[in-house]
């Protein structure tokens, strides 16, 4: 995305911020504790996108609400986070990159706490939407504040760190969101990170003293920035209230739709006429960087959806606790980071968008191999397709962005990752939002045919009688088999429905045009 600021001819704000500052190089151990403390801030970030996956119906227990209403704590960070990234550019050259990663880093560890003393679903949800805020301007200010501490000769030191911080952080969110809702509270998921937060930002702020923060005069799109605003805003609240209100027979889903509309319309013809936009939609003109830009929200998307039906399944279904699903998700991490190496070195022998499809082909096909469930299947059964989901999610991730990179002139790039970036967080919303309606509508269906098959329901009863049930919890007991076996069937619908998207994603690549030469995979997480 474009950072939209008064900018010298020929340049982007954002270009202008991330271009290496003359601020001197830290060494020794003091190097090892500042790019600690500075991926930390990154690696928290991406860490809250799926922290709360595990723990959704726990939290809406604890509320009161149902678990569709629950899932807007993961859908408003992902949304707000979107949201901001446009103006990081902006903030950083009016104010200073480390002075805003710092005051974000530290606003992070406050709103944290709110989110974890929230006593109803409307605060939490507040206090979500000014975390993804905050959130968004910290993973690309992180990745610049790398690149100023370490030395020029090992700069890719510190781009490594970074591509495994925003690797690893979506892995551990599962696992340690499910451990310490189910070893402690719900509210522990938000005010643990908290600590580490406030210690990383102090940390922070004694290891950067006295390094150079530049500023200048700059001036923000304004306008543009508010019809984004209005537009995903009122989109997103559509998809995530209209199965609550039976969509497009309600008056507000109906007015949302139309907002979300005529918005967008007018955010597009904005930004085209705007000569220092918000989003350059320019950047569209470059075939590989569509392809790939699209290829990614998509893909992204369709694996999102995945870490989010999984872990509510095993819990609403299977019965599993919050930390063996964290752990059923989280195990993809294993070989995700073990294959990382090899991914990065291949990209630059073979083709990335051969990668990249069969990436995505891999992944759908471990979501197919899923279709086979029953409710018999044993953890162990459940865990292998999702070990070896790893390594194809490193070949989409590491190398879709950086053939978007190199679609683009050079003195775009910086304005085409946040694009590319905006467009993979709004997947991964949407589709968040998306699946949790078809899962609901799909069990709801077939429950519906279910009952209306059984012809032999009152024998079933009387059978359950006789062995010494009442004839309510006879009852009782058929409607929860029903219900049961409803849900199963829909989640089975769901994988049906992801997988046939990753494929869809694994045709778009070859869109694209195939790069020249080796391109750089470091803005590509």
């Amino acid at each position: 995305m474009s950072q939209s600021a008064a900018a010298p001819r020929g340049t982007g704000a954002f270009s202008a911020f991330t271009a290496r500052e003359p601020a001197g190089p830290l060494t020794g151990g003091k190097l090892f504790l500042a790019a600690l403390a500075i991926g930390l801030g990154n690696f928290l970030v991406v860490l809250d996108t799926s922290i709360a996956n595990v723990s959704v119906s726990t939290i809406s227990g604890a509320l009161g609400v149902s678990s569709t209403q629950g899932t807007w704590v993961i859908t408003s960070y992902a949304v707000a986070e979107a949201i901001t990234v446009p103006l990081t550019g902006w903030l950083a050259m009016r104010f200073g990159a480390q002075r805003v990663f710092i005051a974000c880093y530290l606003a992070f560890a406050v709103l944290s706490v709110f989110c974890g003393l929230s006593t109803s679903l409307g605060m939490l949800v507040g206090g979500r939407v000014m975390l993804g805020l905050v959130g968004g301007p910290i993973m690309p200010l992180s990745q610049l504040l790398l690149l100023r501490v370490f030395p020029p000769e090992k700069a890719t030191q510190g781009t490594v760190l970074w591509a495994m911080t925003t690797l690893v952080g979506p892995v551990a969110g599962p696992i340690l969101g499910g451990v310490i809702c189910d070893s402690l509270r719900w509210n522990d998921i938000f005010l643990l990170p908290a600590v580490v937060a406030a210690a990383g930002g102090l940390l922070t702020i004694f290891l950067l003293r006295g390094q150079p923060d530049p500023r200048q005069k700059a001036s923000i799109d304004k306008v543009g920035f508010a019809l984004l605003v209005v537009w995903v805003g009122a989109f997103q609240i559509m998809l995530d209230e209209g199965r609550n209100h039976d969509w497009f027979a309600s008056p507000e889903i109906c007015a949302l739709a139309v907002i979300a509309a005529l918005g967008l319309a007018a955010f597009l013809i904005w930004e085209i006429t705007e000569k220092n936009p918000v989003v350059d939609l320019k950047i569209f003109r470059h075939r590989g960087f569509t392809a790939s830009a699209i290829t990614f929200a998509a893909g992204f998307g369709a694996f999102f959806a995945n870490i989010v039906i999984l872990p509510l399944w095993l819990q609403q279904n299977m019965g599993y606790t919050s930390t063996w699903a964290g752990y059923a998700t989280g195990i993809m991490g294993v070989l995700a980071i073990a294959s990382a190496p090899a991914v990065g070195a291949a990209v630059n022998r073979f083709d990335p968008r051969l990668i990249v499809s069969i990436g995505l082909v891999g992944l759908g096909g471990m979501t197919a191999w899923r279709m086979g469930f029953n409710q018999d299947v044993t953890f162990l059964q459940m865990a292998i397709p999702t070990l070896l989901t790893g390594p194809f999610m490193v070949m989409l991730f590491v190398p879709v962005t950086g053939i978007a990179m190199a679609s683009v002139k050079p003195e775009e790039q910086a304005s085409a990752a946040g694009l590319s970036n905006f467009m993979r967080t709004m997947g991964g919303a949407i589709a968040t939002s998306l699946v949790q309606t078809g899962w609901s509508d799909a069990a709801r269906e077939n429950q519906t045919e279910l009952a209306g098959a059984m012809t032999s329901a009152s024998q079933t009863v009387d059978s359950f009688v006789a062995g010494g049930m009442s004839q309510d919890g006879a009852t009782a007991t058929l409607t929860s088999i029903v219900e049961s076996q409803s849900v199963m069937l829909a989640t089975l619908d769901m994988f049906a429905i992801i997988t046939v998207c990753f494929a869809f994603a694994a045709t778009l690549i070859w869109l694209a045009p195939k790069p020249k030469g080796p391109i750089d995979t470091s803005g590509g997480h």
